[in-house]
């Protein structure tokens, strides 16, 4: 790439090669290069590698999207007739696959309480191609034992997935805990800045060979611009989750002394029923996302979020900048309210994605609302 500095943005459609020989081994896969933009590009093959040395995987693919990265996945590596096992309170997107369209073509899907690890391993122990997991969960901040829960999945022959999107490669390593492949929607926390869209899969070979395949066909291709400022903010990754996981621990204790809140959810909290197994699978810390539940009727909510002068009010986490959102129009708006609270999701619960910005402002922007608002 000419010795430049910083990885340059490849806006190629095709890769022409003059000899035959060459072309046709590339195309093949049996030498490196590049054929065609949907398959893929050298500015997005540079992200791929770098997640995969981040995770400790044997191979990567990326993806348009997390959603796509998840779909594409979940629909390559299961069949009519077979059987996923996951949990109730999943990504809203993600839900709506256990719910609507796996079945749709077949697939027995089995949804299990999240707090309910015995039932989890219960319903492995009855069989099943594969087990998806998300931990810490979306957005009431659950924690799985992922150690526990892969060893009992691969016992049984299943493949184990782990969305690892809340606690990113800086917290948490689902691959050295048992996990096949690791997800990331990569728009959130390695991106970091709110403005490029994208998914990865990272871990066995073999697998990312079968997922990538698909992925050529579907054309979910992460663009090269898109590529190009995923590894911009991915330099920065570590020192900006370093601090979003100080500032939400911080937040987390002080909100849990507010009498306006009814209960704080974040797993770095002494009182979170899983904080002995999330001190002993995060290292890095406990991710920059909490969660709390306000005193009163979504009527609270309404009043309260547009109080808030330094949180932006939008459908996104993981960004430098605060953001804040109730899971009834962000992570899982495509639910009714009685299918949210089913899944423990209450509609006074407010998600707090934490920036980096000094924490101090944070919590008088929290204070000041809270007092000003009309909660009971």
């Amino acid at each position: 790439m000419q010795r430049a500095t910083q990885v340059p943005v490849v806006n190629s459609v095709s890769f022409g090669y003059d000899d035959l020989d060459e072309w046709k081994a590339v195309a093949l896969g049996r030498s490196q290069g590049h054929i065609y933009g949907r398959n893929t590009n050298p500015t997005v093959a540079v992200f791929e590698e770098k997640l995969r040395i981040l995770e400790g995987a044997e191979a990567a693919t990326s993806f348009s999207t997390g959603m796509a990265a998840i779909s594409d996945t979940l629909f390559t590596l299961l069949e009519p007739g077979q059987r996923v096992v996951s949990v109730n309170d999943t990504y809203g997107g993600t839900n709506r696959l256990f719910s609507e369209f796996l079945p749709r073509v077949g697939v027995k899907v089995t949804l299990c309480q999240t707090a309910d690890q015995e039932a989890i391993e219960s319903a492995i122990d009855e069989g099943l191609r594969v087990l998806y997991l998300e931990s810490p969960t979306n957005p009431t901040c659950k924690v799985l034992d992922l150690e526990r829960l892969s060893s009992r999945a691969r016992a049984r022959g299943a493949i184990v997935v782990v969305d690892n999107t809340f606690a990113t490669p800086i917290n948490q390593h689902p691959l050295e805990l048992g996990a096949h492949l690791v997800i990331h929607s990569a728009t959130k926390y390695l991106g970091g800045h709110a403005d490029a869209l994208g998914g990865v899969v990272a871990g066995d070979s073999g697998l990312i060979e079968s997922i990538f395949r698909r992925r050529e066909i579907t054309g979910a291709t992460l663009h090269p611009d898109a590529a190009y400022l995923l590894l911009r903010g991915m330099k920065t990754l570590s020192l900006r989750v370093e601090r979003q996981n100080s500032n939400a621990l911080t937040i987390a204790r002080h909100l849990s002394q507010h009498r306006a809140v009814e209960h704080v959810f974040y797993p770095g909290l002494e009182s979170h029923p899983n904080h002995d197994v999330a001190k002993r699978q995060m290292p890095g810390g406990f991710g920059g996302v909490l969660s709390f539940q306000l005193r009163g009727d979504f009527e609270v909510v309404k009043d309260f979020l547009p109080r808030l002068r330094y949180a932006h009010r939008a459908a996104n986490l993981g960004a430098v900048e605060t953001v804040v959102a109730p899971p009834a129009t962000g992570s899982h708006v495509e639910l009714t309210a009685s299918e949210r609270a089913a899944l423990g999701i209450p509609e006074t619960l407010v998600r707090y994605s934490c920036g980096i910005e000094d924490v101090n402002d944070l919590i008088a922007d929290l204070d000041s609302a809270l007092e000003a608002s009309r909660i009971p």
